[in-house]
């Protein structure tokens, strides 16, 4: 399995192209190819999910009951916008303008992975988004992994 880790300082040029880094791209699925999806995130960013990690969030969302209007809801805004693209063999793509806007991306961006997934980040909003306390990040990690065996821990 590949992970995708770092954190990444990185321009988009004046015609609205990204590079990935080259650390993200080599940790790509070899499955994938340079074949990735960009979607909206639930916070103000974009996510990025190499081909072969999409497929398996994509068969969750579609296969829920479309006679639910909840989940008839949740498909149209999960679903909306996403775009497949193929990285060039610079690992490099066009942020499409309606998703720069929706992240208020310009010049510059944070390039985030995340284990099966980068995020892409207007870098002040990025900053209003980490958790600034560290007492309250240890209690966090004390929450979500303190308390099981390590065997247990999903990390």
């Amino acid at each position: 399995m590949n992970f995708l880790s770092g954190e990444y300082e990185c321009k988009i040029d004046p015609k609205g192209r990204l590079v990935l880094p080259a650390k993200i791209k080599a940790n790509l699925p070899e499955a994938s190819g340079n074949h990735v999806v960009l979607m909206r995130g639930f916070e103000p960013c974009l996510v990025l999910y190499p081909k072969v990690e999409w497929k398996s969030i994509y068969d969750k969302v579609a296969g829920l009951n479309e006679f639910n209007e909840e989940y008839r809801h949740f498909q149209r805004n999960f679903f909306r916008g996403n775009t497949e693209i193929e990285l060039d063999g610079t690992g490099r793509f066009i942020v499409p303008r309606t998703m720069a806007r929706f992240a208020e991306l310009e010049k510059d961006a944070i390039v985030v992975g995340l284990g099966n997934r980068v995020e892409i980040w207007n870098p002040d909003k990025y900053e209003e988004f980490l958790i600034k306390d560290q007492q309250n990040f240890s209690q966090l990690a004390q929450k979500f992994l303190g308390d099981k065996p390590v065997e247990e821990q999903a990390i």
